[in-house]
Protein backbone atom coordinates (compact mmCIF):
# COMPACT_ATOMS: atom_id res chain seq x y z
CA UNK A 1 0.00 0.00 0.00
CA UNK A 2 2.60 2.34 -1.32
CA UNK A 3 0.08 5.47 -0.87
CA UNK A 4 1.14 5.80 2.60
CA UNK A 5 4.96 6.12 2.45
CA UNK A 6 6.69 8.73 3.60
CA UNK A 7 10.01 10.10 2.59
CA UNK A 8 13.19 10.79 4.92
CA UNK A 9 13.02 13.87 4.85
CA UNK A 10 9.33 14.35 5.75
CA UNK A 11 9.75 12.11 8.44
CA UNK A 12 12.87 13.77 9.49
CA UNK A 13 11.11 17.02 9.46
CA UNK A 14 7.78 15.69 11.89
CA UNK A 15 10.25 13.85 14.39
CA UNK A 16 11.48 16.83 15.26
CA UNK A 17 11.06 16.60 18.86
CA UNK A 18 12.06 13.40 19.29
CA UNK A 19 14.91 13.49 17.03
CA UNK A 20 16.47 16.09 18.58
CA UNK A 21 16.20 14.91 21.92
CA UNK A 22 17.65 11.94 21.29
CA UNK A 23 20.40 13.32 19.42
CA UNK A 24 21.44 15.96 21.83
CA UNK A 25 21.47 13.51 25.02
CA UNK A 26 23.62 10.56 22.43
CA UNK A 27 25.62 13.37 21.76
CA UNK A 28 26.07 14.38 25.08
CA UNK A 29 27.55 10.83 26.04
CA UNK A 30 29.17 10.27 22.59
CA UNK A 31 31.74 12.72 22.31
CA UNK A 32 33.65 11.88 19.44
CA UNK A 33 36.72 9.38 18.84
CA UNK A 34 36.19 8.65 22.29
CA UNK A 35 37.36 5.54 23.32
CA UNK A 36 34.09 3.00 24.37
CA UNK A 37 34.56 1.38 27.71
CA UNK A 38 32.02 0.78 30.22
CA UNK A 39 31.66 3.48 31.84
CA UNK A 40 30.09 4.99 28.65
CA UNK A 41 27.98 1.97 28.04
CA UNK A 42 26.73 2.66 31.49
CA UNK A 43 26.21 6.27 30.26
CA UNK A 44 24.84 5.39 26.97
CA UNK A 45 22.48 2.93 29.00
CA UNK A 46 20.79 5.59 30.99
CA UNK A 47 20.19 7.58 28.13
CA UNK A 48 18.60 5.24 26.08
CA UNK A 49 15.88 4.60 28.97
CA UNK A 50 15.66 8.26 29.41
CA UNK A 51 14.44 8.31 25.43
CA UNK A 52 11.58 5.88 26.52
CA UNK A 53 13.42 2.73 24.83
CA UNK A 54 12.38 0.94 27.65
CA UNK A 55 14.74 -0.74 30.32
CA UNK A 56 14.48 -4.27 28.80
CA UNK A 57 14.99 -2.94 25.49
CA UNK A 58 18.27 -0.98 26.03
CA UNK A 59 19.48 -3.88 27.70
CA UNK A 60 19.09 -5.83 24.98
CA UNK A 61 20.71 -3.28 22.70
CA UNK A 62 23.82 -2.15 25.30
CA UNK A 63 24.75 -5.96 25.84
CA UNK A 64 25.27 -6.04 21.69
CA UNK A 65 27.27 -2.89 21.85
CA UNK A 66 29.40 -4.43 24.40
CA UNK A 67 30.09 -8.00 22.94
CA UNK A 68 31.00 -5.87 19.82
CA UNK A 69 33.50 -3.79 21.79
CA UNK A 70 35.16 -7.12 23.30
CA UNK A 71 35.51 -8.79 20.31
CA UNK A 72 36.93 -5.48 18.79
CA UNK A 73 34.37 -4.59 16.17
CA UNK A 74 33.84 -1.11 17.02
CA UNK A 75 36.11 1.01 19.13
CA UNK A 76 34.78 4.98 18.87
CA UNK A 77 32.45 6.80 19.84
CA UNK A 78 32.09 7.29 16.18
CA UNK A 79 31.11 3.67 15.56
CA UNK A 80 28.32 3.42 17.99
CA UNK A 81 25.00 5.21 16.20
CA UNK A 82 26.07 3.37 12.75
CA UNK A 83 25.80 0.04 15.00
CA UNK A 84 22.89 1.23 17.16
CA UNK A 85 20.53 1.95 13.38
CA UNK A 86 21.44 -1.80 12.11
CA UNK A 87 20.44 -3.35 15.45
CA UNK A 88 17.50 -1.58 16.08
CA UNK A 89 16.35 -2.22 11.92
CA UNK A 90 17.13 -6.10 12.79
CA UNK A 91 14.42 -5.88 15.45
CA UNK A 92 11.88 -5.64 12.57
CA UNK A 93 12.88 -8.85 10.39
CA UNK A 94 10.42 -8.70 7.31
CA UNK A 95 6.84 -9.10 7.84
CA UNK A 96 3.92 -7.77 6.74
CA UNK A 97 2.88 -4.38 8.28
CA UNK A 98 0.23 -3.21 6.32
CA UNK A 99 -3.13 -3.34 5.95
CA UNK A 100 -5.00 -7.31 6.20
CA UNK A 101 -7.11 -6.91 3.33
CA UNK A 102 -10.61 -9.24 2.48
CA UNK A 103 -10.16 -11.71 -0.21
CA UNK A 104 -13.53 -10.84 -1.11
CA UNK A 105 -16.22 -7.93 0.03
CA UNK A 106 -15.47 -5.23 2.17
CA UNK A 107 -12.48 -4.88 4.47
CA UNK A 108 -13.39 -4.16 8.06
CA UNK A 109 -10.94 -2.48 10.04
CA UNK A 110 -12.01 -2.38 14.11
CA UNK A 111 -10.45 0.63 15.95
CA UNK A 112 -9.63 0.95 19.27
CA UNK A 113 -8.07 3.37 22.08
CA UNK A 114 -8.55 4.80 25.15
CA UNK A 115 -10.12 8.31 25.47
CA UNK A 116 -7.60 11.12 24.32
CA UNK A 117 -5.37 8.63 22.72
CA UNK A 118 -5.98 10.28 18.68
CA UNK A 119 -8.73 7.48 17.63
CA UNK A 120 -11.21 9.46 15.78
CA UNK A 121 -8.31 11.58 14.19
CA UNK A 122 -6.53 8.58 13.16
CA UNK A 123 -9.63 6.74 11.60
CA UNK A 124 -10.01 9.92 9.58
CA UNK A 125 -6.62 9.73 8.70
CA UNK A 126 -6.70 6.42 7.86
CA UNK A 127 -10.08 7.01 5.55
CA UNK A 128 -8.91 9.80 3.84
CA UNK A 129 -6.17 7.94 2.53
CA UNK A 130 -8.02 5.15 1.09
CA UNK A 131 -10.86 6.93 -0.22
CA UNK A 132 -7.80 8.94 -2.05
CA UNK A 133 -6.97 5.68 -3.64
CA UNK A 134 -10.05 5.16 -4.89
CA UNK A 135 -11.27 3.16 -1.91
CA UNK A 136 -15.21 3.27 -0.61
CA UNK A 137 -14.87 3.89 2.92
CA UNK A 138 -17.61 4.07 5.48
CA UNK A 139 -17.13 4.87 8.74
CA UNK A 140 -19.37 3.73 11.56
CA UNK A 141 -19.85 5.69 14.79
CA UNK A 142 -20.12 2.64 17.24
CA UNK A 143 -18.75 5.51 19.95
CA UNK A 144 -22.02 6.03 21.64
CA UNK A 145 -20.93 6.99 25.12
CA UNK A 146 -18.42 9.65 24.75
CA UNK A 147 -20.39 13.28 24.49
CA UNK A 148 -20.18 14.73 20.96
CA UNK A 149 -18.32 11.49 19.68
CA UNK A 150 -20.65 10.79 16.92
CA UNK A 151 -20.63 14.71 16.12
CA UNK A 152 -17.14 14.41 15.93
CA UNK A 153 -16.59 11.66 13.54
CA UNK A 154 -19.66 12.79 11.90
CA UNK A 155 -17.54 16.41 10.77
CA UNK A 156 -14.73 14.06 10.02
CA UNK A 157 -16.59 12.32 7.96
CA UNK A 158 -18.42 15.04 5.81
CA UNK A 159 -14.94 16.98 5.83
CA UNK A 160 -12.62 13.82 3.99
CA UNK A 161 -16.05 12.72 1.71
CA UNK A 162 -16.73 9.66 3.01
CA UNK A 163 -19.84 8.03 3.57
CA UNK A 164 -20.82 7.14 7.73
CA UNK A 165 -23.21 4.83 10.00
CA UNK A 166 -24.41 6.53 13.26
CA UNK A 167 -27.13 6.40 15.55
CA UNK A 168 -28.26 8.81 18.79
CA UNK A 169 -25.87 9.43 21.24
CA UNK A 170 -26.11 6.33 23.58
CA UNK A 171 -27.70 3.43 21.27
CA UNK A 172 -26.12 0.02 21.47
CA UNK A 173 -22.87 0.44 19.77
CA UNK A 174 -22.96 -2.86 18.63
CA UNK A 175 -26.36 -2.42 16.88
CA UNK A 176 -24.37 0.46 15.08
CA UNK A 177 -21.67 -2.14 14.02
CA UNK A 178 -24.50 -4.37 12.86
CA UNK A 179 -26.35 -1.74 10.81
CA UNK A 180 -22.55 -0.31 9.60
CA UNK A 181 -21.54 -3.93 8.54
CA UNK A 182 -24.94 -4.15 6.55
CA UNK A 183 -24.79 -1.03 4.99
CA UNK A 184 -21.50 -2.15 3.71
CA UNK A 185 -22.29 -5.18 2.12
CA UNK A 186 -25.39 -3.30 0.44
CA UNK A 187 -23.65 -0.06 -0.62
CA UNK A 188 -20.49 -2.41 -1.97
CA UNK A 189 -17.98 -0.81 0.26
CA UNK A 190 -14.47 -1.14 0.25
CA UNK A 191 -13.86 -0.61 3.91
CA UNK A 192 -15.76 -0.04 6.95
CA UNK A 193 -13.88 1.52 10.05
CA UNK A 194 -15.38 0.72 13.25
CA UNK A 195 -15.00 3.31 15.64
CA UNK A 196 -15.20 2.68 19.33
CA UNK A 197 -15.91 3.68 22.50
CA UNK A 198 -12.56 5.00 23.79
CA UNK A 199 -11.87 3.86 27.05
CA UNK A 200 -9.38 2.48 29.62
CA UNK A 201 -8.00 -0.47 29.54
CA UNK A 202 -8.79 -1.38 33.29
CA UNK A 203 -12.37 -1.10 32.60
CA UNK A 204 -13.25 -5.11 32.22
CA UNK A 205 -17.49 -4.78 31.37
CA UNK A 206 -16.08 -1.77 28.94
CA UNK A 207 -13.77 -3.55 27.26
CA UNK A 208 -16.21 -6.79 27.11
CA UNK A 209 -17.81 -4.46 24.88
CA UNK A 210 -15.29 -4.38 22.11
CA UNK A 211 -15.63 -7.97 22.26
CA UNK A 212 -19.24 -7.85 21.41
CA UNK A 213 -18.63 -5.54 18.32
CA UNK A 214 -15.87 -7.89 17.63
CA UNK A 215 -18.25 -10.56 17.23
CA UNK A 216 -20.87 -9.02 15.42
CA UNK A 217 -19.00 -7.88 12.50
CA UNK A 218 -17.87 -11.54 12.45
CA UNK A 219 -21.10 -13.15 12.17
CA UNK A 220 -21.99 -11.51 9.33
CA UNK A 221 -18.87 -11.22 7.47
CA UNK A 222 -16.87 -14.65 8.27
CA UNK A 223 -13.51 -13.67 9.23
CA UNK A 224 -14.04 -10.36 10.26
CA UNK A 225 -12.56 -7.86 11.28
CA UNK A 226 -9.56 -7.77 9.56
CA UNK A 227 -7.85 -5.82 10.59
CA UNK A 228 -7.93 -4.48 14.82
CA UNK A 229 -6.14 -1.57 15.01
CA UNK A 230 -5.29 -0.06 18.46
CA UNK A 231 -4.55 3.77 18.62
CA UNK A 232 -2.09 4.70 21.34
CA UNK A 233 -0.43 7.96 22.19
CA UNK A 234 2.61 8.01 21.96
CA UNK A 235 3.37 10.61 24.35
CA UNK A 236 1.90 8.50 27.12
CA UNK A 237 5.29 6.98 26.58
CA UNK A 238 6.00 3.38 28.77
CA UNK A 239 2.20 2.91 29.70
CA UNK A 240 1.47 2.43 26.57
CA UNK A 241 2.94 -0.92 26.71
CA UNK A 242 0.30 -1.65 29.50
CA UNK A 243 -2.28 -0.43 27.61
CA UNK A 244 -1.37 -2.90 24.46
CA UNK A 245 -1.15 -5.55 26.31
CA UNK A 246 -4.58 -5.66 28.06
CA UNK A 247 -6.26 -4.66 24.92
CA UNK A 248 -4.75 -7.71 23.01
CA UNK A 249 -5.94 -9.90 25.73
CA UNK A 250 -9.53 -9.09 24.99
CA UNK A 251 -9.85 -8.05 21.39
CA UNK A 252 -6.44 -9.41 19.61
CA UNK A 253 -4.91 -6.67 18.30
CA UNK A 254 -2.98 -7.30 14.71
CA UNK A 255 -1.47 -3.58 14.25
CA UNK A 256 -0.71 -0.57 16.34
CA UNK A 257 -1.44 3.15 14.91
CA UNK A 258 0.75 5.26 16.71
CA UNK A 259 -0.39 8.78 17.06
CA UNK A 260 1.13 12.22 18.17
CA UNK A 261 4.56 10.91 17.35
CA UNK A 262 5.18 14.84 15.94
CA UNK A 263 4.39 16.50 19.41
CA UNK A 264 6.95 14.22 21.68
CA UNK A 265 10.36 13.38 22.28
CA UNK A 266 9.79 9.36 23.32
CA UNK A 267 9.79 8.70 19.68
CA UNK A 268 11.96 5.47 21.50
CA UNK A 269 8.55 3.84 22.67
CA UNK A 270 8.35 2.61 18.77
CA UNK A 271 10.94 0.17 19.40
CA UNK A 272 10.18 -0.63 22.90
CA UNK A 273 6.82 -1.94 21.44
CA UNK A 274 8.18 -3.84 18.64
CA UNK A 275 10.82 -5.63 21.17
CA UNK A 276 8.06 -6.51 24.12
CA UNK A 277 4.47 -7.07 22.65
CA UNK A 278 5.70 -8.28 18.90
CA UNK A 279 2.51 -6.21 17.33
CA UNK A 280 3.74 -4.72 14.53
CA UNK A 281 3.28 -0.30 13.77
CA UNK A 282 1.63 -0.34 11.21
CA UNK A 283 0.85 3.49 11.11
CA UNK A 284 2.49 6.84 12.74
CA UNK A 285 0.00 9.78 12.93
CA UNK A 286 2.74 13.26 12.21
CA UNK A 287 0.40 16.08 12.65
CA UNK A 288 -3.08 17.17 12.45
CA UNK A 289 -4.21 17.14 8.56
CA UNK A 290 -5.79 13.92 7.26
CA UNK A 291 -2.52 13.60 4.86
CA UNK A 292 -0.31 13.44 8.26
CA UNK A 293 -0.50 9.60 7.86
CA UNK A 294 2.79 7.61 7.06
CA UNK A 295 2.89 3.52 6.82
CA UNK A 296 5.68 2.69 9.46
CA UNK A 297 8.81 1.47 8.11
CA UNK A 298 11.52 0.73 10.23
CA UNK A 299 14.48 1.24 8.08
CA UNK A 300 13.37 4.93 6.94
CA UNK A 301 12.03 5.66 10.75
CA UNK A 302 15.10 4.48 12.14
CA UNK A 303 17.57 6.69 10.02
CA UNK A 304 14.97 9.65 10.89
CA UNK A 305 15.52 9.19 13.92
CA UNK A 306 19.24 9.73 13.98
CA UNK A 307 20.04 11.58 10.88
Amino acid sequence: MGFFTKTVQYLREHLGKTRSKIASSLSAVLTLGRDIDDRLLDQLEETLISDDIGVETTGRLIEDLRGAYKSKKIAKTDDVIPFLKEQMKKYWPPENRRLNYASSGPTVILVAGVNGSGKTTSIAKLAYILSRNNKKVIVAACDTFRAAAVEQLSIWAERIGVQIVKHKQGADPAAVAYDAVSAALARGADFLILDTAGRLHTQKHLMEELAKIRNVAGKQIPGSPHEVILVIDATTGQNAIQQAKIFTQVIDVTGIFLAKLDGTARGGIVIAIKDMLDIPVKFVGLGETPEDISEFDPETFVEALFT
